[in-house]
């Protein structure tokens, strides 16, 4: 069967800015330290992530996300580029992406909504604020958002992915 988002709560975090991971980490685990984020640095990696693919191919270790959290402004395949990836494969085009981005320039704002963002968020400066905001955003998903069954190619609704 496909993953129904926020049945497992895992968020893939997409940010290549260290500093960034770090205070989002401790916004996560601060906030919920039962949720598992899994981190990777690129487009590239991203893609091959949600691929289920490369050194992502244990689907066990490597589960499909409840939410994509997508910084823009990435090295190589930047952010737009996987948002534009994701709503193209068939059994992703429904998963949740949230842009998170320090940026708040109207066409970037435009353009991830066009792409098929869920969400376009300002990462504020301030770590308590962060919290706050993922906290927010987690009550709202498991409490009241009815979330999308998402697959990878391969497998279907009816079936099973791959360990």
């Amino acid at each position: 069967m496909g993953v129904r988002a926020c049945d497992q709560e895992l968020i893939l975090l997409v940010e290549d800015n260290e500093d960034h991971v770090l205070l989002i980490r401790r916004a996560f685990l601060k906030g919920n330290p039962t949720s598992p984020l899994h981190i990777v640095t690129s487009g590239e990696e991203a893609i091959e992530y949600l691929e289920g693919s490369g050194r992502y191919s244990n689907w066990s270790e490597f589960p499909l996300p409840t939410v994509v959290v997508l910084d823009l402004k990435l090295p190589g395949i930047d952010g737009f580029e996987v948002l534009s990836w994701i709503r193209k494969q068939p059994g992703l085009r429904t998963l949740r992406v949230v842009v998170m981005t320090c940026w708040e320039l109207d066409q970037d704002v435009n353009l991830a909504y066009e792409l098929g963002a869920n969400s376009f968020i300002v990462k504020p400066a301030a770590v308590e604020d962060l919290i706050q905001m993922i906290e927010m955003s987690r009550s709202y998903c498991l409490s009241f958002d009815k979330a999308p069954e998402v697959f990878r190619a391969g497998t279907t609704t009816g079936g099973g992915e791959k360990g």
